[in-house]
């Protein structure tokens, strides 16, 4: 049997085979039991969502999983992924639950647990909750039961944090646009960055349940990329449904993307001594033209698998400052114990404020070698590795290309997809090498 959890929490159709109310209650109930007792005797946890419609029946659930099995809650409504793990560190609670499918159509939902400290639980833990799942537990009754509250405070405190990480009016003068796809980021993007003193004009600002990530945000940039030309501004910024990834256009409507903004980030703080060991964290779909822009100005790369909990893991380890993903995810420690697309989007900003130079020159620090990047759904992806005739395909592409580009397939952990990822000389040569390899996935591993 497939393992329940992904590369990021429990994600799939909300309502649908897997992720039912049920499910909620019970992943709940047994994380309470296998994390035990929490600092101060019985545990507490605090929950949140983004905008998502379904996000109200499974935060229920969650909560009455959580207080049943008595955690007291702390429920704190729609906010961004890092602000409930920054919720949870601040407030020194013992868990923390987000429910989100991130950047996945509004039909999907998903379930992320949060360890004391705001740091996503291990995978061992994770499969420890999902071996207890179904087993029947004593529940405490009468005063044992947790209790369920709300934070009144938690929006406003949250922005004070994302405003506190820069200096005073570091982003005054400029004119952004954001894009809040229509999720989390609505509550908190518009204030922290109109709170550093830039000029602001919000799109895709105004949720209603079913238009989270819909044509809009980071998977759906067009749109921003019109408001930018349109209104003269100095970039734009997009986020995605929970808030935890960004991606940026500058001034003339091109993409800057999660690579990118993460050069600018190494370079600003390699300047200013605080990217540790001159290290910053990536992993294996980060661009190659990344690598070698890092490497002409003095910065390592430590390169792990996709996922922002496997940066974190690396950067924990050795103290790193900063890390982060080609998607968008990007980690600053200092401020953040996982990706958050605002904090990022505000540094970034300040970045072009301190420097006076155009988003699209600082971007200029690295040039993409050609890459391509093919979803293959129906196929199974357990088998990626082991198929003999898949591999021999892989090998015989990769002795083709002869050290001049990359080949990368992984399963993906949070979407039913097989990524087929070249890297090419060429965006021609790396479409057909993709389009190949694709074609034998298909015909190996189809489902149909």
């Amino acid at each position: 049997m497939a393992r329940l959890f992904g590369t990021d929490g429990v994600r799939g159709l909300a309502n649908g085979p897997v992720l039912t109310a049920e499910l909620a209650l019970n992943l709940s109930t047994a994380a309470a039991h296998i994390l035990g007792t929490g600092a101060h005797g019985r545990l507490t946890a605090v929950v949140g969502r983004d905008t998502r419609a379904s996000g109200e029946f499974l935060e229920a659930a969650v909560t009455a999983g959580l207080a049943g099995a008595g955690v007291d809650v702390v429920r704190v409504g729609v906010l961004p992924t890092p602000a409930l793990a920054w919720l949870v560190a601040d407030r020194e609670t013992d868990l923390g639950v987000m429910l989100s499918a991130s950047h996945n159509p509004m039909p999907d939902n998903g379930i992320k647990f949060l360890a004391r400290g705001g740091v996503k639980l291990p995978d061992d833990v994770e499969d420890l909750i999902e071996e207890e799942l179904h087993v029947d537990w004593t529940l405490p009754v009468g005063a044992a039961v947790g209790r369920v509250s709300d934070d009144p405070r938690a929006v406003d405190d949250y922005i004070a944090h994302l405003i506190g990480s820069l200096e005073p009016n570091s982003l005054a003068g400029l004119n952004i646009v954001l894009d809040t796809a229509n999720g989390a980021a609505s509550r908190t993007a518009v204030a922290a960055f109109e709170g550093q003193g830039a000029r602001v004009t919000p799109i895709h600002h105004t949720p209603d349940g079913l238009n989270i990530n819909l044509d809009c945000g980071s998977t759906h940039l067009e749109s921003l990329q019109a408001a930018v030309v349109a209104a003269g501004a100095d970039l734009g910024l997009a986020f995605d449904g929970d808030a935890d990834r960004c991606l940026a256009v500058d001034h003339v409507g091109a993409l800057v993307d999660g690579d990118q903004i993460l050069a600018i980030l190494a370079l600003s703080l390699q300047e200013q001594g605080r990217l540790h060991l001159d290290t910053v964290v990536a992993t294996v779909m980060s661009n190659l033209g990344f690598i070698q822009a890092m490497r002409a100005h003095g910065i390592a790369v430590d390169t792990t698998k996709v996922g922002d909990r496997y940066v974190l893991e690396t950067m924990n380890a050795n103290n790193f400052t900063l890390g982060g993903e080609q998607s968008g995810h990007v980690i600053l420690s200092e401020y953040a114990t996982t990706g958050d697309g605002v904090l990022t989007g505000l540094h970034l900003a300040a970045r072009v404020a301190a420097t006076g130079q155009t988003l699209r020159q600082l971007a200029a620090v690295m040039e993409h070698v050609p890459q391509v990047t093919l979803n293959v759904a129906g196929v199974d992806k357990a088998r990626v590795n082991l198929d003999p005739d898949l591999n021999a395909a892989v090998k015989q592409a990769t002795r083709d290309l002869a050290g001049r580009g990359r080949i990368l397939l992984r399963p993906s952990g949070t979407e039913p997809v097989v990524r087929v990822m070249v890297e090419a000389p060429t965006e021609a040569e790396a479409r057909g090498v993709a389009e190949h390899l694709a074609g034998v996935l298909k015909a190996r591993l189809s489902l149909a």
